[in-house]
Parts: structure tokens; sequence; C-alpha cells
């Protein structure tokens, strides 16, 4: 259980700090900024494996969580441009 509360936080920390580097409206609220960061150190784990910066199994840092979450923030403000909302 301490654990899980301990990825909700850092994934709030890592959340906060794309949407303070990625100007602009983004989804936002007290529920999605730590999940952007959560799914921004998933990203950044799969991604970095791809491209062999991390062996199988390991994950990605802080840093590479804010990657991964800036990523999350980009896609979503050109999917959102694409479809005219």
């Amino acid at each position: 259980m301490l654990h899980l509360i301990g990825v909700i936080v850092i994934g709030a920390i890592v959340g906060l700090i794309a949407k303070l580097l990625v100007p602009g409206r983004d989804p936002g609220g007290f529920f999605v900024t730590p999940l952007i960061g959560i799914g921004g150190a998933i990203v950044a784990t799969y991604l970095g494996q791809f491209l062999h910066f991390y062996a199988p199994g390991q994950n990605a840092g802080f840093i590479g969580a804010v990657v991964g979450a800036v990523i999350i923030l980009l896609v979503y403000r050109a999917i959102r441009r694409r479809s005219g909302g």
C-alpha cells in the first residue's frame, strides 16, 4: 500500500513538472496530473527499452518519467488540434 502511495506522489510531481515545461492548456486537475506522470514513466520505460537505453526489466528514472510525461502532453495536444477541439 505504501508503494502505491509513493507512485502516486512521484507521479503527481512528474506530471506537475511536465505541465510546467509544456505551457498551455492541458487536461488537468487533481486526478489527471498524477496519471500523466505515471503514464510518462510507463512511456519512458518502454521507449527506453526499445531504444536500448534501459535493459529489459529496468525502469525509467525520474528524468525519463518527466520526458515521457512531456511526450504524452505533446501527443495529447496534437490529437486535440487535429480533432478541432
